[in-house]
């Protein structure tokens, strides 16, 4: 059971995300992961048309469970706003560097209210709570092994401050994620447009 839906039905594999509007940004996002790539580090990069940025991973829900989500969604009302994508980092830590990121600065106050906002309808629905704190982040690759730590830690540190500019956040969206062997394929569930 969850939540009173019985899992019986098909599961959806569901998180809710903004995408990165702004193609300029896009482009450079894409440039930093491929130059992390040419550090020959043992990581799998985040496919082009894959780089956004979740608000919240949600996982495996029951289809019945998704139309609810995308109604409660649709009632969110929210200002258009700008983020400053700004800096290269990683989580947990850069002695054991597990997920490489690009940052957000101007507009992750706005993208930590969105993320409450969006958290008390999960929490309605009976998602549990995640167990980190929402950082606003875009996730450009994962690291899989040590090789080349090194080069790889010395030009995440390199690109500290990278500007990528800015970029407009004017929706949030429901996803659907489909895994594969050749990487996860993500799809819009809903959509919900800000004022």
């Amino acid at each position: 059971m969850f939540n009173g839906v019985h899992l019986m039905s098909e599961l959806i594999r569901t998180f809710i995300a903004v995408e990165i509007e702004n193609r300029d940004v896009l482009r450079k996002l894409i440039e930093i992961r491929d130059q992390l790539v040419a550090t020959g580090a043992d990581i799998k990069p985040v496919e082009d048309e894959n780089i956004h940025l979740t608000i919240r991973f949600i996982g495996e829900i029951p289809a019945g469970l998704v139309k609810t989500l995308c109604n409660e969604i649709n009632g969110v009302k929210y200002q258009v706003f700008q983020m400053h994508v700004k800096g290269v980092g990683v989580f947990p830590n850069i002695s054991r560097p597990r997920v490489l990121w690009a940052g957000v600065a101007e507009g992750a106050d706005k993208l930590v209210e969105l993320a409450k906002i969006v958290e008390t309808i999960v929490r309605r629905l009976g998602v549990p709570p995640e167990r980190e704190e929402f950082v606003p982040h875009i996730t450009i690759a994962r690291v899989k092994g040590s090789r080349n730590m090194d080069k790889l830690v010395k030009l995440v540190i390199n690109l500290a401050d990278m500007d990528f500019g800015y970029s407009n956040v004017t929706g949030i969206h429901v996803k659907k994620s489909v895994l594969t062997p050749r990487g996860p394929v993500y799809s819009n569930l809903c959509s919900v447009m800000l004022q």
